[in-house]
């Protein structure tokens, strides 16, 4: 799903961002991404996500080559995954329904089909009742329930999230972690981006700690560690 071969990233400025890192995160897999402020995290999306491009070495991403992509090409890589932001990038005037159809519009998917895509992920994370509601309206858990509904619209392969519990408190920071592991229940890659420590640690997943660019730490969970999957 994911493959990083020797990557390294430079910035104009002289900052290296990411240095060396190897990695391979396979179908299936629920891993976080650890690390402090600073340490890399961004430019490791950004990579993902095509925004950036690495200054050495190879990225595959659900079976496309980032090394060598074309722009044209990066629309289709980004609508195979889904990607629940921070700050959740909902839009305001649009209500919880349209922000999540709006993610399939844009793609010429049928009305019909809408209809009953946005329907199913809105009971998914428990918004029915909300379908109506503008963002505003939302606590911050709703919020970013909405922008896990809108990643998952596509019936993306892989769900990336980023930092989901920096703007929740620690009860919905639990919910959103449950209704992940649900996602990954069934078979959906989920990569969690997060500089907590503590909340990495509370589930039996893969952790992949970044220092200063470079991945010191890969971390699997106990299944792994005693001789085979689950």
């Amino acid at each position: 799903m994911i493959q990083f071969e020797h990557v390294y990233k430079t910035y104009p400025e002289g900052n290296k961002a990411l240095q060396d890192v190897n990695l391979h995160i396979k179908k299936g897999e629920f891993v976080f991404i650890l690390g402090h402020s600073g340490a890399g995290k961004s430019t490791f999306l950004k990579l993902i996500l095509r925004e950036e491009a690495a200054t050495e070495g190879k990225i595959k991403v659900n079976g496309f080559d980032l090394t060598n992509i074309k722009k044209r090409r990066i629309p289709y890589l980004r609508r195979s995954m889904g990607v629940v932001f921070q700050d959740f990038r909902l839009i305001p005037t649009l209500s919880v329904y349209e922000n999540v159809a709006f993610a399939m519009r844009v793609t010429n998917v049928k009305e019909s089909e809408i209809k009953k895509r946005v329907g199913y992920v809105l009971s998914l994370v428990g918004l029915s009742h909300k379908k109506d509601v503008y963002p505003t309206l939302l606590s911050g858990g709703e919020q970013q329930r909405v922008a896990l509904a809108r990643a998952l619209a596509h019936s993306p392969k892989l769900i990336i999230a980023d930092e989901p519990t920096g703007n929740i408190d620690p009860e919905m920071s639990m919910e959103m972690m449950e209704l992940l592991t649900a996602v990954n229940s069934v078979g959906t890659t989920v990569v969690v981006v997060t500089h907590e420590h503590d909340l990495a640690h509370r589930f039996n997943k893969r952790i992949i700690t970044i220092d200063h660019g470079t991945v010191v730490g890969d971390e699997l969970p106990c299944a792994y560690t005693r001789g085979g999957r689950a």
